[in-house]
Order: C-alpha cells, then structure tokens, then sequence
C-alpha cells in the first residue's frame, strides 16, 4: 500500500501541467540552441566522413594509376636498358670484327713483308754464291793454267793453237 499512496504512482494534474510545460520549454530551449548546433555539427562530421571516404577512394585510384603508371616506366626502363645492351653488344662484337679485320690484314702484311724479306735475302745469297763460285772457279781455272802452262811444251802448244784458231776465224 505504500506504493499506491505515493505522490510518484499517481501524480496530480497540477505537476503533469507543469511537467509539460517545462519539458516543452526545455525542449524548445535545446531546439533552438543545442539541437542546431548539434544536427549541425552532425551533418559537417558526416560530410567531413563522405568527403575523407571519397579523398580515400580517390586516393586508391590514384595509387592504382600511380602503380600502373610505375609498372609501365619500370617495363619502358627495362625495353630501354634491354636496347642498350643489345647496342652496346652489337658495337663490341662490330669492334671485335673490325679489330680482327686489322689484324688480319696486318698479319697477312707482316707475312708478306716478311716473305718479301726472305725473296731479297735468297737472291742476295744466291748472287754472293754466284760470285764466290765465280771467283773460286777463276781461281781454280788459273791455277790449272798456270800448272799447266808450267809444263814445258804446253804452253808453245797452246799458243800455236790460239793463232791457228784466229787465223781459221779471219778466213
């Protein structure tokens, strides 16, 4: 019974009228100076949250451009340093066959060079056998006359024979 009795169970009309009336001046107080600023606060945190979504979706594109972007730079890069290999292994073997062209050529011009040497050595050999050969038969020649014409006889002989000869050649 206690709770039945209470003024709390079972107000009177006098405190739910000014129940009312302060609740609605509370209500608009808070309409006018709290809920606005509120609702308001509310829609630019909602806004600031929209606008951070579409920066972070904007960003990921732009990451995923960026990154399709590097791939493609990185793959231009490696075309590029894949080309410059290929030149610069093009110029070393062109410099390659260009310095084995020279040294062929230069190999072949010191063999021929050299074989031009050995022709004039020969032939110059040949000529001091030639002259030694000439000078010794000389020799040799003059000693056989010069023995032979020692011999009494012989030489009377043979001076006989060099007239009869001159003499057959005038006729």
């Amino acid at each position: 019974m206690i709770i039945a009795s209470n003024s709390l169970t079972n107000p009177a009309i006098g405190t739910i009228f000014w129940a009312v009336i302060i609740f609605s001046l509370f209500f608009l107080i808070l309409t006018k100076f709290a809920w606005k600023p509120i609702l308001s606060m509310l829609k630019q945190r909602d806004d600031m949250i929209k606008g951070s979504l579409k920066a972070a979706e904007n960003a990921r594109k732009e990451m995923k451009q960026l990154q399709s972007d590097n791939e493609m730079i990185l793959k231009k890069a490696r075309e590029e340093r894949e080309d410059i290999l290929k030149e610069a292994r093009d110029i070393r073997d062109k410099l390659i066959a260009e310095a084995r062209g020279r040294a062929t050529h230069e190999a072949a011009k010191i063999v021929d060079d050299a074989k031009a040497g050995i022709e004039r050595e020969k032939a110059k050999a040949l000529s001091e056998i030639h002259d030694h050969i000439a000078t010794l038969s000389v020799e040799i020649a003059s000693k056989l006359l010069v023995e032979k014409l020692n011999r009494t006889g012989e030489q009377e002989k043979l001076i006989r024979k060099y007239i009869d000869d001159i003499n057959l050649n005038k006729n």
